[in-house]
């Protein structure tokens, strides 16, 4: 099985570029590698009809973030503050890092 890497990870703070979505930021909560996707805090909100069980209690109507293309998202640089491409880069003591590729800034 091949290993996809992608230029946003969990936790970052990404920028949607295209879509519905356009112009607005949030936390990357889920990667979900096989289907190049990833789901965002408080954007693509979906509704799910969901049916009551012991699990999840009453049903209902149930707002929560769809998946948005990882095409479709920017990571988003501290230093510069806007969404910006990312690079790598080989640290000193053989560590990959994400590097920023408008001020250089490497990328935790």
């Amino acid at each position: 099985m091949k290993h996809e890497s992608f230029h946003v990870r969990k936790n970052d703070r990404v920028m949607v570029v295209s879509g519905k979505e356009k112009g607005k930021a949030g936390k990357v909560l889920k990667v979900l590698p096989k289907k190049s996707r990833v789901v965002v805090e408080k954007l693509n909100m979906i509704k799910r009809h969901t049916r009551a069980s012991k699990a999840i209690g009453k049903g209902g109507i149930v707002e929560k973030e769809g998946p948005i293309h990882i095409s479709n998202v920017m990571l988003m640089c501290e230093k510069c503050n806007e969404a910006v491409r990312v690079g790598h880069k080989i640290l000193e003591d053989g560590r990959k890092a994400r590097v920023c590729r408008n001020c250089g800034e490497t990328i935790e």
